[in-house]
């Protein structure tokens, strides 16, 4: 064997290089993510105070509760949300012009309910259950193998 200091050293015991990450695949700290990543903002420079705003923010908090809660949706199903929801609020404006006596482009207003349909297949449009603990009958059942069990 050379008489190299490292050569002297465990196998184990040598440094791989650190991996190098893109830049744009790092998660950031949460000081360093944008105020929409940080759940500060709904929108970039956007008045949430608004009446589309807030139909827009209603809609995405209702699929992500549909869907077990934002805490369960990958990031992509946020996103596939976040476009329903902008759609939803485009098409519902339509409705309400075409309700209140204006022309709209009933071309378009199709192909938008079009797209609504694909993205909440996507989605999935059945709610899924939000487990917060042991059933009403999981807590019987328990009861009753205690007591069957005895002291």
């Amino acid at each position: 064997m050379e008489n190299t200091p490292q050569a002297d050293r465990p196998l184990t015991a040598r440094r791989q290089a650190p991996a190098t990450q893109p830049a744009a695949t790092r998660v950031a700290r949460p000081t360093n993510r944008s105020r929409v990543s940080n759940g500060a903002d709904v929108l970039p420079d956007v008045d949430g105070r608004s009446a589309i705003a807030r139909r827009y923010r209603d809609i995405l908090a209702q699929l992500a509760k549909d869907q077990g809660g934002v805490d369960r949706l990958s990031e992509a199903r946020l996103q596939l949300c976040r476009r329903f929801a902008a759609a939803a609020c485009i098409a519902e404006q339509m409705e309400a012009d075409l309700a209140n006596g204006k022309t709209i482009d009933i071309t378009e207003h199709a192909q938008l309910c079009s797209t609504l349909v694909r993205v909440a297949q996507r989605i999935g449009i059945n709610r899924i259950a939000k487990e917060i603990g042991p059933t009403v009958m999981d807590l019987l059942r328990e009861g009753q193998q205690q007591h069957d069990d005895g002291p």
